[in-house]
């Protein structure tokens, strides 16, 4: 497949408004900013909230530096492609395979930060990520058999896990919850709440690699 030529779907409850945000700030960027330099902060950001949920185990403050993290992480995340195509200066399959690996590794170092952190195990972090990796599988699998490059995901993309995470780190910061006796062991409230969000992730992966199953089998058939 060229990837030049793939359909990319990002319909999301925030697109209305990051959209023109992100061409905004395409446009004020000066010169030397470039998608490379974007994508570096975009790492940047992932490995401050890495170490500022690490540091959590010494003063919940840290939460705060957290959600800065992510601000940054969706800066530089999110504008180097922006900027690549406001500038017309787009490198299709080095973009393609930098923005994505990169991605990968973001997360990564993010959801190991939650498990280091006393908010979440770190078994329940290793299951949300192992779900995060499943639906980047499915995506990009979909996008080489049938060009279709689908970001967004039941309205959600990353820049509304971003705000959710944002949302949990306020509520962890002033809320504290008594830990849950279950059969298996003892979980704290957020450790059930991330569980849940990474059987959601698993079973949007199942759901659809069934229907795109179906559907690719149809026109194999044809």
């Amino acid at each position: 497949m060229d990837i030049k030529s793939h359909q990319r779907i990002n319909q999301t409850l925030l697109t209305p408004l990051e959209k023109p945000v992100l061409q905004i700030l395409a446009a004020q960027m000066p010169r030397w900013v470039t998608p490379d330099v974007l994508t570096a902060v975009g790492i940047l950001g992932a490995m401050v909230i890495f170490i500022s949920y690490c540091l959590t185990n010494i003063d919940r403050n840290f939460l705060w530096l957290v959600d800065l993290g992510f601000a940054i992480n969706w800066f530089g995340d999110s504008l180097d492609g922006t900027l690549a195509r406001y500038r017309k200066i787009e490198r299709p399959k080095y973009g393609f395979f930098l923005d994505h690996t990169v991605d990968a590794f973001n997360e990564f170092i993010i959801v190991m930060g939650l498990g280091l952190s006393p908010y979440v195990s770190f078994a329940i972090a290793c299951l949300g990520l192992i779900g995060y990796l499943l639906l980047s599988v499915l995506v990009y699998v979909r996008t080489a058999v049938d060009g279709v490059f689908q970001i967004s995901y039941g309205q959600l993309g990353p820049t509304e896990v971003r705000v959710i995470f944002i949302l949990l780190n306020t509520i962890m910061y002033f809320m504290v919850f008594p830990k849950i006796t279950l059969p298996f062991g003892v979980l704290s409230v957020y450790d059930v709440i991330f569980a849940i969000l990474a059987a959601i992730l698993i079973l949007i992966f199942i759901g659809s690699s069934v229907k795109s199953g179906i559907e690719l089998s149809n026109v194999d058939q044809k």
